[in-house]
């Protein structure tokens, strides 16, 4: 289970509400509504790859 601590950073860091988080070994997987990914992703890639920098987890992006 991903404590509220680690939501509440995912959440400020992509910008965007989040449905859920489930964590597996390793990473993270984030749930986002299907028209807020692109903003959560950022240009190139950069807002995923600073948070998973911060959090030390790799993140995985999926659409609700």
């Amino acid at each position: 289970m991903v404590d509220e601590q680690t939501v509440e950073k995912l959440r400020t860091m992509l910008s965007v509400p989040i449905e859920r988080v489930e964590e597996t070994p390793g990473e993270l997987v984030v749930y986002i509504k299907k028209d807020q990914i692109a903003r959560a992703i950022g240009s190139g890639g950069a807002v995923v790859r600073s948070a998973e920098l911060i959090l030390g987890k790799k993140l995985v992006l999926k659409e609700v």
